[in-house]
């Protein structure tokens, strides 16, 4: 694991994490981060209400011990992506508001109050999701990585032998993969194998939306000294007051957090093994320990975290959105 810079200020925190949500919506759903309801439609179309908790997952498994003030971060950082991605005239995205107030009051008849959800709630235009995992890599690390070391190939695309760890790739590769169910992993596919299950026009399209989402996130990110190495996308056709679905996927959930990329410092960025980041992949690394050792299976259920794990992790998300989320 390589050397960690000391921790920065602490993040200010509600008066206690938000570990689940108890709110008198219909359709509670609740993924291994966010607990997803639906909303009242507004003239455009059916809404949902995704909440951001501080549950934190590895290797699928959610964890016991949460991660305070994580699921404001992402969606502070989120939030900010969606909307430079809108005004850039990328891609339009499920993003309608943040705004915990728009909230109806007879939601909350349970232990979730309003205070719980300020700054960690979106608002969002309800879509049929895409059931494949967009994941777009500029650099050679993951199962990326491990797949390069077996084939030569990621997803079946044929890359130039001899690379490292970590390599910046010629380009950025799209390398798709299946939409399991929570509990299930996900599962590299190649394009072809994508577009039998959904059309090949659609994954054309998806394909060229992820790479331009990833071209125009790297390239802030880098003027902000982050490489971004790699990050996924969903997609969704958005459901119209008809009932009707759209004809242009939209991106949806969550976008370019540390929940689903990797960030790396820029100045000391060395290809040729792991590299320090901010993201999760700090606990990754800790769990990794604990499989080394025979502590751990990476089945659920997960083992709690120690407190500078915690610290450690929350940290590298604050420090992802200082650098990254415009003043």
């Amino acid at each position: 694991m390589a050397a960690e810079p000391p921790l920065s200020q602490p993040v200010a925190v509600g008066p206690r994490p938000v570990v689940a949500t108890d709110l008198a919506l219909p359709n509670k759903r609740t993924g291994k981060v966010r607990d997803v309801y639906d909303l009242p439609a507004d003239a455009l179309g059916p809404r949902l209400l995704i909440v951001a908790t501080d549950r934190i997952s590895a290797f699928d498994v959610v964890m016991p011990t949460p991660i305070d003030a994580k699921g404001k971060l992402l969606t502070e950082l989120s939030t900010f992506w969606l909307r430079l991605i809108e005004a850039r005239g990328v891609c339009r995205t499920h993003l309608i508001s943040t705004d915990a107030s728009e909230v109806p009051a007879p939601a909350f008849t349970g232990s979730t109050n309003r205070t719980d959800l300020v700054g960690r709630v979106t608002i969002a235009r309800k879509a049929r999701v895409i059931p494949i995992e967009c994941v777009v890599r500029g650099y050679l690390e993951g199962s990326g990585w491990k797949e390069y070391q077996a084939s030569g190939r990621v997803c079946g695309v044929a890359l130039p032998p001899g690379l490292r760890q970590c390599d910046r790739l010629p380009q950025p590769i799209f390398t798709p993969a299946t939409k399991e169910d929570f509990g299930k992993h996900d599962e590299n596919i190649s394009f072809e194998r994508a577009a039998d299950l959904v059309g090949v026009a659609v994954m054309e399209r998806l394909r060229a939306l992820s790479i331009a989402i990833y071209t125009l996130a790297a390239e802030h990110a880098a003027r902000r000294g982050i490489l971004l190495a790699d990050t996924k996308f969903e997609f969704g056709f958005p459901i119209g007051p008809d009932g009707r679905e759209g004809p242009d996927p939209i991106l949806v959930d969550e976008a370019l957090t540390p929940d689903s990329s990797r960030f790396w410092p820029a100045d000391r960025y060395a290809p040729g093994g792991p590299q320090p980041s901010f993201d999760k992949q700090f606990l990754r690394e800790y769990l990794e320990g604990l499989v080394a050792k025979g502590a751990w299976g990476k089945q659920a259920p997960g083992p709690s975290l120690p407190p500078e794990v915690v610290a450690r992790t929350v940290d590298k998300y604050r420090r992802a959105r200082d650098l990254l989320v415009d003043a």
